[in-house]
C-alpha cells in the first residue's frame, strides 16, 4: 500500500490523540477516520471513563463517523488508529466496510503493557463447549421467525 505525506499526517494526529488521551485519563489509544482528504471524527479509548468496554478509539470514531455521514456504511473511508486494532475493533471496520486501514503500535506492543488481546482469539477458535463464555443454543424455532420476516421482507436495507 502507497503511505503518502498525507497518510503521515492523519497518523501522527491518531498518535497525538492517544496522547493526549493517556493524559486526561483515558487509555493510549486515538483514531482518526478520513474521506476525500477530509478528517470526518475521531474518537479515543474512553472505556474507563464511561465504563463502557465497547468505547475504544476505532469504535468511537466509527460511531461519530456514521452519525456525521448519516450512513452505517463508511465506504472509501481511511482509518488511522495509534494502534493495530483489537478483535472488535476490526469487526466494526470491516462492517462498516473501510477502505483502507493504518496503524502505529502493534498488537504484540500493546501486550506489553497489558493490553491483550490474544486471549480472544484463542476463545474464538476453540469449539463452544470449550469457551470461557457457556453458550447454549434455546428457541432456535421461534428465533427463526425474525429471519423468515427478515428474508420476505421486501423494503428491508441491507447491511
Amino acid at each position: 500500500m502507497n503511505i503518502t505525506d498525507e497518510d503521515k499526517k492523519y497518523m501522527s494526529q491518531a498518535i497525538q490523540l492517544s496522547i493526549d488521551n493517556v493524559n486526561n485519563g483515558g487509555g493510549p489509544f486515538g483514531a482518526v477516520i478520513v474521506k476525500d482528504g477530509e478528517v470526518v471524527a475521531t474518537g479515543v479509548n474512553r472505556v474507563t471513563a464511561t465504563n463502557d468496554p465497547t468505547a475504544h478509539a476505532e469504535v468511537s470514531a466509527i460511531r461519530a463517523a456514521c452519525a456525521k455521514l448519516q450512513n452505517f456504511k463508511l465506504e472509501g473511508c481511511t482509518v488511522y488508529s495509534s494502534c493495530e486494532p483489537c478483535p472488535m475493533c476490526m469487526s466494526a471496520l470491516y462492517w462498516a466496510g473501510v477502505k483502507r486501514l493504518f496503524y502505529g503500535n502493534t498488537k504484540e506492543d500493546a501486550k506489553k503493557i497489558d493490553f491483550d488481546d490474544s486471549f480472544i482469539y484463542e476463545q474464538l477458535s476453540l469449539p463452544y463447549e470449550k469457551r470461557s463464555i457457556l453458550s447454549a443454543r434455546i428457541m432456535g424455532a421461534e428465533a427463526i421467525k425474525a429471519f423468515q420476516l427478515w428474508e420476505s421482507k421486501e423494503d428491508k436495507i441491507e447491511y
